[in-house]
């Protein structure tokens, strides 16, 4: 069976005939088409024209492009490409390319065509044609593989594409949701049972590993498999053999393994609910996939494709989505992504028939740009059967933070109150002495002198007179005042005390380093 057949032009027979060995040795059938001939080849993958001049290919390129609906590859005359050349084609080589070069990318366009229609992949963004590329360069090889990416990407899609593209599409592509089975059903489901091995196993059975023996095993949500179970699966991974529930003999299996998550493995790592050894087993060779939002100039092409598949199975017409509809649709994040925009063209063809869609139409959750998570983040889940965790360094900082911030304002609201009474504040050895008075302005006012540590400094005495004496290590509050404001007064007071030194104003303050630094840069003080 062949790879499908290559069309090339004879503008240049020399080199149409170079071309035409090289594809056949590497397993493409080949024709050699005329500059006027009429393309109705059903069975066309790709078209190579030995000239790229757009005047003589123009009636080769229209038919491949707008009937077959194939690439098209030209091979310039010169050593450069001119724009005009490069915007024509899907490909344009300089006049020096080898074969090979033509050939190699010219497979793997090939692949990446045949991985669309065999998947439903749709999507001209770098980020979906940067996946395929993987996808192709991936699947000749027997390397186990992680898909990642939120749910409703099209994980499977990708698994599916990269069995059907391997050496292993004729064997078995058997699909496991781990989620959907308790921990017991799925290691029974998995790995298989004997007879007799718990209550109501009445005779022996074979597992999807065994049931998928040659082919590809794709495990969906793998972060949810329990130790347990992970445990078994790192053993087929290493030595690619288990044991039956309740079986002795070891039975030796080749199976390529492909999970997939929606979740982050390296967190789940981190706080044990994933063995590290099968998360670098499961990561040989990993797949990213794009969320819809990070892609929205697919929208329109996924509706499209939407649209004509739900048409059809529904057996109802549908004239289309208006401009302002599908622009709503293209800028709304789709945190469901591909599966939810499915899900609404399908009611939207339902609910619809014969009509266009308006924006009035459109639900009103997405009209509005309201879905049910535009930010979606990895939650840890708690088990009831663990050992309480301790914080992560994170988490546990900014606990700290705020404790010591709790601390703070107590602080100074206990000692505002011994302000307003008149009494003696004590605070590192250091005693300050709270005065109330009348002020000049015939308001009332609260002075403090800043505390003494045991002769570290000496504190002006207080004026008896009724104005504000202004000096080095005063502290004053006035009605109206904050407690900040009053904060702010003090750290500055401490800081030109010790010349600026942070650590000895920390000292002198009684707080901490860390928290005199932070409450610098939120007053903005200076020494």
């Amino acid at each position: 069976m062949t790879d499908g057949r290559v069309l090339i032009s004879t503008h240049n027979l020399s080199k149409a005939g170079a071309l035409r060995d090289g594809f056949k040795k590497a397993g493409y059938e080949t024709d050699l088409v005329t500059t006027n001939e009429s393309l109705q080849d059903s069975e066309a993958v790709l078209l190579v024209l030995t000239s790229a001049t757009v005047d003589e290919t123009k009636f080769l390129l229209m038919q491949a492009q707008e009937e077959l609906r194939v690439p098209v590859f030209a091979i310039s005359e010169a050593e450069t490409v001119s724009p005009a050349q490069a915007s024509q084609f899907d490909e344009v080589f300089k006049r020096s390319a080898s074969v090979v070069d033509v050939v190699l990318l010219g497979g793997r366009i090939i692949d990446r065509q045949r991985l669309r229609e065999l998947t439903g992949i749709i999507g001209e963004t770098d980020a979906i044609l940067q996946m395929l590329e993987r996808v192709v360069q991936i699947a000749p090889v027997t390397s186990t593989v992680l898909v990642t990416g939120e749910s409703g990407t099209g994980k499977e899609l990708v698994a599916r594409g990269i069995h059907a593209l391997s050496p292993r599409r004729h064997k078995p592509f058997i699909a496991v949701n781990v989620v959907a089975l308790s921990e017991t059903l799925l290691e029974s489901e998995l790995f298989g049972h004997e007879k007799g091995a718990f209550t109501g196993a009445i005779d022996a059975r074979k597992g999807l590993f065994e049931l998928s023996e040659g082919g590809t095993i794709f495990l969906d949500e793998i972060g949810d498999m329990p130790l347990a179970t992970q445990t078994k699966l790192l053993r087929v991974l290493e030595q690619r053999e288990f044991h039956r529930v309740g079986g002795e003999r070891a039975i030796k299996v080749d199976v390529r393994i492909i999970a997939a998550t929606n979740q982050d493995l390296r967190q789940l790592v981190s706080i044990g609910d994933f063995r590290r050894d099968l998360f670098f087993r499961l990561n040989v060779l990993n797949i990213e996939l794009p969320p819809l939002r990070e892609r929205q100039e697919d929208v329109p092409l996924l509706v499209e494709s939407f649209v004509r598949d739900v048409s059809a199975y529904q057996d109802q017409e549908f004239p289309g989505i208006s401009t302002e509809a599908m622009q709503i649709l293209s800028k709304y994040s789709w945190p469901g992504n591909i599966r939810e925009l499915k899900n609404l063209v399908e009611s939207m063809v339902v609910l619809a028939p014969g009509r266009v869609i308006r924006p009035e139409d459109i639900p009103a959750e997405v009209r509005q740009g309201q879905g049910i998570s535009l930010l979606p983040i990895s939650v840890v889940k708690e088990k009831s059967d663990r050992e309480p965790r301790a914080l992560r360094p994170e988490l546990e900082f900014v606990f700290r933070t705020l404790v010591e911030l709790r601390v703070d304002m107590d602080d100074l609201r206990r000692d505002f109150e011994l302000y307003q009474s008149g009494g003696e504040i004590q605070l590192d050895n250091a005693a300050v002495v709270g005065h109330v008075s009348a002020g000049t302005d015939g308001t009332e006012e609260i002075k403090a002198p800043s505390y003494k540590p045991e002769s570290r400094f000496d504190t002006p005495t207080l004026s008896e007179s009724h104005s504000v004496i202004e000096e080095p290590g005063l502290v004053v509050f006035r009605l109206g005042m904050t407690i900040e404001d009053m904060e702010q007064q003090a750290i500055g007071a401490a800081l030109r005390e010790v010349g600026g030194n942070r650590r000895k104003a920390a000292e002198l303050l009684g707080i901490g380093e860390r928290t005199l630094y932070r409450k610098i840069a939120k007053y903005g003080v200076h020494a």
